[in-house]
């Protein structure tokens, strides 16, 4: 599993819009409504195990959580499940929030 800082996949997304990768949020429905990065797809973390199926293993994906602790077990998970793409965003959306997009809700 590899990790990326919020600034750097704003960056990565911004220049690779071809090869964009899944931005999976694993946060409950509630915080997903609060904010969220354009484009990412809402997966709650305990929805994930029954879900697989809709998750493409030579796709990318980026686990997207509050502070990153949620989405680096899910992204643990993945793996284990033999997805080998699989990348965390440190500090989560809340790094999202104060390094990338000042404008987005916090909670």
């Amino acid at each position: 599993m590899q990790n990326v800082t919020a600034p750097d996949l704003a960056a990565s997304l911004a220049r690779d819009e071809d090869r964009m990768p899944l931005l999976l949020d694993v946060r409950e429905p509630w915080e997903f409504q609060i904010c969220r990065i354009d484009g990412s797809v809402s997966m709650p973390m305990n929805t994930v195990p029954e879900r697989l199926s809709e998750l493409d293993s030579d796709r990318p994906i980026v686990c997207i959580c509050h502070h990153g602790v949620r989405s680096m077990d899910v992204a643990l998970f993945l793996e284990r499940k033999g997805f080998s793409r699989i990348i965390n965003l440190s500090g989560g959306i809340h790094a999202w929030a104060t390094q990338v997009d000042a404008q987005m809700p916090t909670y």
